[in-house]
């Protein structure tokens, strides 16, 4: 089966242009997260994605089951499936970073995630399901939604032992990120960062600008989840987050996520911080880093662009990967 590209969007008013490009340039997918702290309300936007285009799949990438009743998303995926059709429709649903992070929350229990899945199939099926000890069922008929039942592809945002088997349990396929999940007959790899043009140098100011983002991500990840031990070099950088009060610590530590570079972040964001955290590549180390993930079991990316410039960067990674 060959490699699918796919792409991933920040959710902002301008996404639905961005979508339309990416159906342009080939892309296979584009999901939109679900950061309602920093991002455009992703239903909305993905309804107006709809109106733009006519092949390319949609979807949510990756919903947080905490930020909204079953019911919401079910009504949500049956409009949107009322608008392309099913065979367009794609969500990828998980535990939570930033989604949870900017609200002061851990990601939710991977319990809760299953049983959230369960109930939202059970639901695009026309199924009676159980939430907070009552019957629930979504009736959507005709002009109110689409017929049911519903049939799309319910991922699973996958990163450690626990999301991989409720994966295997109940999803239809993964959406992974950082590391490559294999075993899986739909694998979707997030990949984030920036595709050097000929001869550019990267510690432009183009390449802080699109692949820190990324990179600084790695870092409040990494922060967040006790992981420092992993990331040398990045001691100072903490003490700079640890000064803040606790209790508006994660709106600072979350703020521009994937969208830009704080002013706090930026003088650690050295250019071999961002190759150490493989967010800067040539056109032929995208292609063998597709291809050693590739052999790890991913079937699909999901590109990420964290520039300003969005169109240059789905532009250059498709120049790079497209045949």
């Amino acid at each position: 089966m060959p490699l699918t590209i796919s792409c991933q969007f920040t959710t902002s008013n301008r996404v639905p242009e961005y979508i339309r490009i990416a159906e342009q340039l080939g892309y296979s997918r584009a999901f939109c997260c679900d950061t309602p702290t920093l991002y455009s309300e992703v239903w909305m936007q993905l309804a107006r994605a709809a109106e733009r285009t006519e092949r390319i799949g949609i979807g949510p990438g990756v919903l947080v089951p905490a930020l909204r009743h079953p019911m919401v998303n079910a009504a949500a995926i049956s409009t949107l499936v009322s608008l392309v059709g099913q065979e367009r429709v794609s969500v990828a649903i998980g535990s939570g970073f930033a989604g949870r992070r900017m609200l002061g929350q851990k990601p939710v229990r991977w319990a809760d995630v299953a049983a959230y899945i369960k109930v939202l199939r059970a639901l695009l099926a026309g199924e009676q399901a159980q939430w907070e000890g009552k019957t629930i069922q979504l009736l959507h008929d005709g002009d109110f939604g689409a017929r049911l039942p519903i049939r799309v592809p319910l991922l699973v945002a996958v990163s450690g032992p626990k999301g991989i088997q409720v994966g295997h349990e109940i999803g239809d396929g993964v959406f992974c990120a950082p590391n490559p999940v294999g075993g899986f007959d739909v694998s979707v790899l997030a990949l984030m960062g920036t595709v050097l043009d000929e001869g550019e140098d990267p510690s432009s100011e183009r390449v802080l600008a699109s692949a820190g983002p990324a990179a600084a991500m790695a870092f409040h990840f990494a922060y967040e989840s006790g992981l420092l031990q992993y990331m040398p070099g990045t001691h100072e950088w903490a003490e700079s987050y640890d000064e803040i009060d606790e209790t508006t610590r994660h709106l600072q530590i979350h703020d521009k996520h994937l969208i830009g570079v704080s002013d706090r972040d930026r003088r650690f964001l050295t250019t071999q911080f961002l190759q150490e955290q493989g967010s800067v590549f040539t056109p032929k180390e995208l292609r063998e880093r597709l291809a050693a993930a590739e052999e790890l079991g991913v079937t699909e990316f999901a590109y990420t662009p964290t520039s300003t410039d969005v169109p240059r960067e789905l532009e250059a990674f498709a120049a790079a990967v497209f045949d």
